[in-house]
């Protein structure tokens, strides 16, 4: 199993930017697929970005499509989320989740999560 440690959160104004990072241990993390899910309060967990296990495929919500930018170098273990133009609805805690199954299965078909970072957009 891969574990997972994200980091990158915080506060920003609306219109700015800020890129999350996790960092992955275990020697399965090049071969899985990675995605970054978000949850506001009381509201259920949403899908954001995926990217295949070679980076050489990626898929995003509709809400963040443009906006949001996910990568990975598999030499250091780690994947991000390059996020721009942030709303304030935007505002949730970020995972990131490990996917022996592939990018485009549903959350309940990731392996391995993180503990979250929060991201706070003001108006």
């Amino acid at each position: 199993q891969v574990q997972l440690v994200e980091s990158g959160g915080g506060l920003v104004q609306g219109g700015g930017s800020l890129r999350l990072s996790c960092a992955a241990s275990g020697r399965t993390f090049s071969g899985s697929a990675m995605g970054w899910f978000r949850q506001a309060p009381g509201k259920e967990r949403q899908f954001v970005a995926a990217i295949s296990s070679s980076g050489g495929s990626t898929t995003y919500a509709d809400s963040v499509k443009g906006r949001f930018t996910i990568s990975r170098d598999n030499a250091k273990n780690t994947v991000y989320l390059q996020m721009n133009s942030l709303k304030p609805e935007d505002t949730a805690v970020y995972y990131c989740a490990a996917s022996s199954k592939g990018a485009r299965v549903p959350a309940s078909l990731y392996d391995s999560w993180g503990q979250g970072t929060q991201v706070t957009v003001s108006a």
